[in-house]
This record gives C-alpha cells, structure tokens and sequence, in this order.
C-alpha cells in the first residue's frame, strides 16, 4: 500500500513538473512571439514617419506634387500593411503549430505515465454510475 502511495505521489509529482515545463514553454513561446510583433509594429510606425518626411521634403523642394506624394505615402503605406498581415497569418500559423506540438509532447508524457485523460475518466465515471443505479435496483428488489 506505501509502494502506490509513493508510485502515485512520484507520478503527480511527474505531472505537475511536466505542466510547469509546458506552462513555461508556452509563455516563452507566446512571449516571444508577442515581442517580435510589437518590433514589427513599430517599425511599420517609425517606417511611415519616415516615409512622410522623404516625402514631405521631396514635395518642399518640387520634385514631386503634393498630390503624388500622397498618393506614393497611401501605396506604401497600403503595401506595408498588406506585408504586416502576411507577417502576423505567418507568425499566428507558428504558434498554432507550436501548441500543437506542445499539446503532443505533453499528451504523451501523459501516456507514457499512464495517467488517465478526461475521457477515461468520464467513461469510468458513466459506469459507476451505471452500476451503482443496477446495485440499488437489485437492493430494492
């Protein structure tokens, strides 16, 4: 009885380490994720500053009309949000994946322990219920 006692605290014990090292990874994953998104933003904002100022100049000293300007800003503009969409698609697709792979790994940790999964225990609650339902009708009759 002590030897399952200690066997079911070891795999807890496996459990919860392996939850935190997914919860981890995860967060650092999302993380880092987060962080390269944000650089993109900025550098779409600091691009576009940028971007009007050439423009701004080149309009100050004739070379081009207000009018083109505009229109050159909003192409650019338009294109370098189309790349940011691309970008952030591309940069969702990665961490889907990545969660996915997560989700395996940790799936068979949990095999590999033979811990039960939700299911399991659904179905083993179902017919407990079941044969609880049968041992009370068999009392009554």
């Amino acid at each position: 009885m002590a030897e399952e006692t200690s066997t079911t605290e070891r795999a807890k014990k496996v459990v919860e380490d392996a939850q935190m090292a997914a919860g981890e990874t995860a967060g650092t994953m999302l993380g880092a994720a987060r962080k390269v998104l944000m650089a993109g933003v900025g550098a779409v904002a600091l691009t576009k500053d940028e971007l009007e100022d050439f423009v701004g100049k080149l309009v100050e000293r004739g070379e081009i009309a207000q009018e083109d300007g505009r229109k050159l800003v909003k192409d650019v503009w338009s294109r370098r949000r189309t790349d940011t969409e691309k970008v952030s698609e591309q940069v969702g697709d990665q961490i889907e994946k990545a969660e996915a792979v997560l989700d395996e790994r940790i799936e068979g940790i949990l095999t590999r322990l033979n811990v039960p999964t939700k299911s399991d225990i659904d179905t083993l609650s179902k017919k407990i219920s079941d044969l609880a339902a049968k041992v009370d009708t068999l009392k009554h009759s």
